[in-house]
C-alpha cells in the first residue's frame, strides 16, 4: 500500500485505551502518508473526547479504505457491540471485556484480508476478557490463534537516544511465566531455537547482518559456575550452536552490562531470559518510547506496552506516548509487511 492503512484497537473501553486511541489519531489526522482508524464502538470513543476535552470530529466507516477526511477527524470503524450503553470507567466488566475482544477480532481479520497493512493494539484487561468468555491468557495469544500460529515472540523497539537511528530490539526466551518455572524451560534446544528466531525476526524486520547479544541469567553471568551454572550448562553452548548456523551472536554477557551495550550501538538484539530482565531495562530507559512488535504472526501487530490503567481512566490523565510511539512504528515497519506474511504464515513451520 503506497499509503498504509492502520487499525487501532481500543483495548478495554473502560480503561485508558479509548482516550490513548483518541489522542494519538486525533494527533496524526490529516498526515498524507498514513491513515489510522480507530476499532471499537463509537460510543467509547465520543465518552473519551469528552473526556480529554479535544475538539476533533468522530466519523463512524464501515469500509477499510475509505479516504481520510483530514485534520479534525478522526475515522472510527464502530463495532456495536455495546449499543451506546458504555459500562461505567474503571472497574472489571465482562461486556467491556467482550467488546475489546470483538475490537481484536475485527482488526485481525481485516490485517489477514489485506485490507489494513497492520494492527495497533490498546490495552486489554485479562480479568475482562476471562469474564466475556476468552480462554486465551493474553493478546498476544488470542492473536495466535486467529492467525493460526502457535509460537508467536515479543520483540521490543527501544528508540536510542544514545546513539540516534539506531534502535535496540529485546527478545524474550520465556515471557509470561514465573521466574522458577521461566529457569526450568530455558535448556540449550530452547535456547537455540529463541537465538534462532530472534535473528530471523531482525532480517524480517529490515535489520542487515545483525548482531544478536544473548543475556546471561545469574549475577556476572554465573562467575564461571559459582553463582549458578545455567551459562555453562545452556547458554553458552546454544551461543557456540548459533555460531556454527552462521549467525552473529555473543554471549551470555551479564545482563547489568548488556542493555547498556546494546543501546550504545554494540548489538542490534538482545535476547533477555525472562520477562521482567528485558521489560525493566527498557521500560527504565524509555517507559512511554518503547513499544512491543509481536514477532511470528503473519501480519504486523505493534502494541502500547502498558496496560489498562484504570485508576486514572476517564480523567483526561492518560499520556498517549507509548500509543502514539506503537503507531508510528507500525507506519514505520508497514513497508515489510509482504516479508512478514511470507516469512510468517501458517504451514511454514515457522509457527
Amino acid at each position: 500500500m503506497t499509503r498504509p492503512v492502520l487499525a487501532l484497537t481500543v483495548g478495554d473501553p473502560v480503561g485508558i485505551g479509548p482516550e490513548i486511541t483518541l489522542a494519538t489519531l486525533a494527533d496524526q489526522a490529516g498526515a498524507a502518508d498514513h491513515h489510522g482508524i480507530a476499532v471499537g464502538d463509537l460510543a467509547a470513543l465520543e465518552r473519551a473526547r469528552t473526556a480529554l476535552g479535544v475538539d476533533v470530529e468522530l466519523r463512524a466507516v464501515s469500509s477499510w479504505d475509505v479516504p481520510p477526511a483530514g485534520a479534525g477527524v478522526v475515522d472510527v470503524f464502530d463495532i456495536g457491540v455495546l449499543g451506546g450503553d458504555v459500562p461505567d470507567w474503571g472497574a472489571v466488566d465482562a461486556r467491556a471485556g467482550r467488546a475489546a475482544v470483538v475490537a481484536i477480532e475485527t482488526a485481525t481479520q481485516a490485517a489477514l484480508d489485506g485490507a489494513v497493512s497492520g494492527i495497533v493494539t490498546g490495552p486489554v484487561n485479562k480479568e475482562a476478557i476471562w469474564a466475556a468468555g476468552s480462554e486465551h491468557l493474553g493478546h498476544t495469544e488470542m492473536l495466535g490463534a486467529l492467525t493460526g500460529v502457535t509460537k508467536q515472540d515479543t520483540m521490543f523497539v527501544v528508540r536510542n537516544t544514545h546513539q540516534p537511528g539506531h534502535h535496540l530490539r529485546i527478545f524474550f526466551a520465556t515471557r509470561h511465566l514465573s521466574l522458577r518455572k521461566a529457569l526450568d524451560k530455558i535448556t540449550r534446544e530452547t535456547q537455540l531455537d529463541s537465538i534462532r528466531r530472534a535473528a530471523e525476526a531482525l532480517e524480517v524486520f529490515g535489520v542487515s547482518a545483525a548482531r544478536l547479544a544473548v543475556a546471561a541469567i545469574n549475577p556476572h553471568g554465573g562467575e564461571n559456575g559459582a553463582f549458578g551454572d545455567e551459562e555453562i550448562e545452556h547458554l553458552a553452548p546454544a551461543v557456540e550452536d548459533a555460531r556454527r548456523l552462521g549467525l552473529d551472536v555473543s554471549g551470555p554477557i551479564p545482563a547489568d552490562s548488556v542493555f547498556h551495550h546494546g543501546l550504545t550501538g554494540r548489538y542490534d538484539g538482545i535476547l533477555s531470559q525472562y520477562h521482567d530482565q528485558g521489560h525493566i531495562a527498557a521500560k527504565t530507559f524509555d517507559f512511554d518510547g518503547t513499544i512491543s512488535v509481536t514477532v511470528g504472526l503473519p501480519i504486523l501487530r505493534t502494541s502500547v506496552d502498558h496496560g489498562t490503567a484504570f485508576d486514572i481512566a476517564g480523567q483526561g490523565k492518560a499520556d498517549p506516548g507509548t500509543m502514539r510511539s506503537a503507531y508510528l512504528a507500525a507506519v514505520e515497519y508497514s513497508p515489510f509487511v509482504d516479508g512478514i506474511r511470507a516469512a510468517y504464515r501458517p504451514g511454514t513451520g515457522k509457527a
